[in-house]
């Protein structure tokens, strides 16, 4: 990492983590309309300070028409974004001033060098002198793009790209960063790397992650927001969609299968379990899976069954819940409704 030069004013550091959390992005009542097609459709949120929020859905249901909104890059139909205490469409220049966003597909001059980027982008931030080499240098240091700074842009892997393109988002070290598909095409290495950097950022910004990828919203996100259709169907943090789940609390539980049959009926008699599913039995060894009644923790009771009962117990863990069930469950309804519809219609011609 490069020294920091005289004058250099970060906005990193132990004091910050004790600041208040304050926020940052405020959106009222945003709809954007295309002809006929509600893309966005009057949905409100804010992130403070501190948080990651991580917007999900699936394709086409209005996740980066809304951070095009919410940079300016694309004006709404109807609805406020405020971007700390600026309206976007009011104070454009100051708003955008605030935030580091990198767009969908991370697009970039393709004749140009990252290194020539970066400096072009640096000094439309404002950049000069020591202050700009240093925010260049960093930023470099950070995304590990030593080996393709003189490389054409167009000539780089999609990863690479990616990285290019969240570097010129935090060059100006902003306290607002707006991220569409950070880590999409990156190794595992380089998504670790991505996602470290995002932590480390997080006590001091307010960051939205547009992502497809719903181990990301683990990683790194605080809150996850799903958008579906042009709607918001869910808004909390991980944990609290987890537990939605028809697996959150679930026990998975592996017996030899000499003692399958009457494990099997002792789990399914104990009070608080919904029902017992039979899974797979490899090399002498039953599993099941438990289910509880309304999201009942059952793990206690379901170790202290098999020890009582002296099971020979290979495997044995309760579930916090499946985020990709729940984001199934609240976005495949109308997709599913619609099929449905269609095969009706045809029917009837």
């Amino acid at each position: 990492m490069p020294a920091i030069p005289d004058g250099f004013c970060g906005r990193s550091g132990a004091g910050a983590t004790k600041r208040k959390m304050a926020p940052m992005i405020e959106i009222e009542n945003l709809t954007r309309r295309f002809g006929l097609f509600t893309a966005v459709d009057d949905i409100s949120f804010s992130v403070p300070r501190g948080e990651v929020l991580g917007f999900l859905g699936p394709n086409g249901a209005g996740k980066s028409t809304t951070m095009r909104m919410i940079v300016g890059f694309l004006r709404p139909s109807a609805g406020i974004v405020r971007i700390g205490d600026f309206d976007i469409r009011k104070q454009p220049i100051k708003a955008k001033e605030m935030m580091g966003y990198m767009p969908e597909g991370a697009p970039g001059y393709p004749d140009m060098m990252p290194r020539s980027f970066l400096d072009f982008a640096a000094t439309i931030r404002g950049l000069r002198g020591k202050a700009k080499q240093y925010a260049i240098d960093a930023a470099v240091a950070k995304l590990g793009l030593e080996p393709v700074l003189n490389q054409p842009i167009e000539t780089l892997s999609k990863g690479f790209r990616r990285r290019v393109g969240v570097a010129q988002a935090i060059l100006h070290d902003p306290p607002i960063l707006i991220l569409d598909e950070p880590t999409d095409g990156l190794d595992p290495n380089q998504k670790h790397q991505v996602r470290t950097l995002i932590r480390e950022m997080a006590s001091e910004k307010a960051i939205i992650i547009s992502t497809h990828i719903l181990e990301e919203v683990n990683a790194v996100c605080d809150r996850a927001l799903i958008i579906d259709h042009g709607k918001i169907v869910a808004d909390g943090t991980p944990g609290a969609l987890e537990s939605r789940s028809k697996y959150h609390n679930a026990v998975t539980i592996s017996v030899a299968a000499d003692t399958a049959r009457e494990a099997q009926k002792a789990l399914k008699a104990l009070p608080k379990v919904a029902r017992v599913e039979t899974g797979s039995k490899v090399d002498g060894v039953q599993d099941y899976m438990v289910f509880p009644k309304e999201g009942a923790a059952i793990v206690t009771e379901v170790g202290d069954l098999a020890r009582d009962r002296g099971w020979r117990v290979e495997e044995l863990y309760a579930e916090r819940g499946r985020l990709d069930e729940v984001f199934r469950s609240l976005t495949i309804g109308d997709a599913v409704a619609m099929s449905k519809q269609e095969k009706g219609s045809r029917a009837r011609i």
